[in-house]
């Protein structure tokens, strides 16, 4: 069985040493929203106040974090700079900036790609087009692998045991009121998005937005992250879905090709805009 990386054990989670606490810190500090107040950070962490300004005064002695108006705190540059040196180093990113660019232009319709970390889909890049609203979702935004059309696309791509480890979880959090959290009923959804190749969030991970999303694969065959387009579901009807699922599974196996995956009837992205794959 594949571990996710970074993921860390329940013994692990009881005792939190410097370095999680720390850690926990720096999550919420990136949250959107920011800048962020102390107590904002420590209600989101659980650490009491004084923890918290002890990490974020080291961090921002080592320029991760920095000061803000208010007593609150914003991602620092030394932060920023190392972020934007990882993602510009990313491989899988690099082939797929061109493919959610292709998407937008397509779809008309902002189209993302994320990651997983144990069982959560993270949102890493993203290709928007310009209109008068915005999706609420951005890069760094977390979803449950099984309320997010990314996330779905991922967990029909996994290990049996793997995806059962997410889907038997006690008390599955539903984030709107279609979403599904019944373990029978998910297997139904990953069975389906298995056999066309892109799963649909029907409005599982946020009212009104629908979103429809293809795995990506290394070249050992893991899913390895996920591409797909979302928008609001009197744009993204059921018709859009079904022209717009195989273009996102194309351009996933592109990026996956791009890796090394040998994916079956693969296809590129069509660019004389049929929808279909070559």
């Amino acid at each position: 069985m594949v571990k996710a990386v970074n993921t860390r054990s329940v013994d692990q989670d009881v005792v939190k040493g410097p370095v999680d606490k720390a850690m926990e810190v720096l999550d919420a500090l990136v949250q959107p929203g920011g800048p962020h107040r102390l107590g904002e950070i420590a209600r989101r962490t659980g650490l009491t106040k004084p923890t918290v300004h002890r990490h974020l005064r080291t961090m921002a002695e080592y320029g991760f974090a920095e000061p803000a108006e208010g007593g609150s705190y914003r991602p620092g540059p030394r932060l920023l700079g190392l972020a934007a040196a990882a993602l510009s180093d990313s491989r899988v990113l690099e082939l797929s900036r061109p493919a959610l660019a292709d998407l937008r232009r397509r779809t008309g319709h902002v189209a993302f790609y994320a990651a997983r970390h144990g069982h959560e889909a993270v949102y890493l890049e993203q290709s928007e087009p310009a209109r008068e609203y915005r999706m609420s979702v951005r890069p760094g935004h977390r979803s449950p692998l099984y309320a997010c059309g990314v996330g779905l696309a991922m967990l029909s791509a996994l290990p049996a045991e793997e995806t059962a480890a997410v889907l038997d979880a006690p008390d599955l959090e539903a984030r709107t009121p279609d979403a599904l959290t019944d373990a029978a009923a998910l297997r139904t959804v990953l069975a389906r998005a298995a056999s066309c190749g892109y799963a649909v969030d029907d409005e599982y991970d946020e009212p009104d937005v629908r979103s429809v999303a293809a795995p990506v694969l290394d070249a050992e065959g893991r899913a390895v992250g996920a591409i797909g387009v979302s928008g609001l579901t009197f744009t993204l009807d059921p018709g859009s879905v079904e022209v717009f699922g195989p273009m996102v599974r194309a351009a996933a196996r592109t990026v996956s090709a791009g890796l090394g995956a040998r994916t079956p009837l693969l296809g590129l992205v069509d660019t004389a805009g049929s929808g279909e794959e070559a």
